[in-house]
């Protein structure tokens, strides 16, 4: 767990990441005061404009210390989320940060074992591959079939039902969720 001061540094991280690589190019030097930001561990960065999606990308697993992985994804939420142009600097003022901060996965046999709102999920098989994070079942209200079916084919390229097969792979983590709105 986080310490409010450790949310308020990341999330300022982001913010600082975003609006220097995009009004210099440049990517922020940083040297974290506190260990804990020294830790592997996986992170995503959500950007919401108004209230809706404008940037979400992260990684499942961390291989480099999370202050790097928060300003490696901040930076990519910003600019390479496929689905979205862009941010420009003129509408970051506009957006919200939200920091998901991942604890390790662990290989499920069913969905039975899925608690919607407490648990991600990650569906892999072959090549293909999706993830929800726990906030996404929450916002959405969807029911845990449908949750698994948008997953599948939505985000993996599956067939909806895919998370049915044995050989799908569904993993789950959860994760320490907090932005702008609780700490900026």
């Amino acid at each position: 767990m986080l310490t409010n001061e450790e949310k308020k540094e990341l999330l300022g991280l982001a913010r600082t990441t975003i609006e220097s690589y995009l009004e210099k190019g440049i990517i922020h030097k940083y040297i974290p005061s506190d260990p804990v930001l020294n830790e592997k561990c996986g992170a995503f960065v959500t950007l919401h404009k108004q209230g809706n999606l404008r940037g979400c990308i992260g990684l499942i697993e961390g291989n480099v210390p999370l202050f790097e992985t928060i300003i490696e994804m901040a930076i990519e939420a910003a600019t390479n989320d496929p689905r979205f142009e862009p941010v420009k600097l003129s509408e970051l003022k506009d957006i919200d940060l939200e920091i998901s901060v991942l604890f390790p996965k662990r290989r499920v046999k069913s969905i039975d074992e899925i608690e919607l709102g407490r648990h991600g999920v990650l569906v892999r098989r072959g090549y293909a591959g999706g993830v929800f994070l726990p906030q996404v079942a929450t916002e959405t209200g969807w029911s845990k079939e449908e949750f698994m079916e948008n997953l599948c084919s939505g985000k993996a390229g599956l067939a909806p039902d895919a998370y049915k097969d044995p050989k799908t792979e569904i993993y789950v983590f959860e994760a320490e969720v907090f932005g702008e709105k609780e700490h900026g």
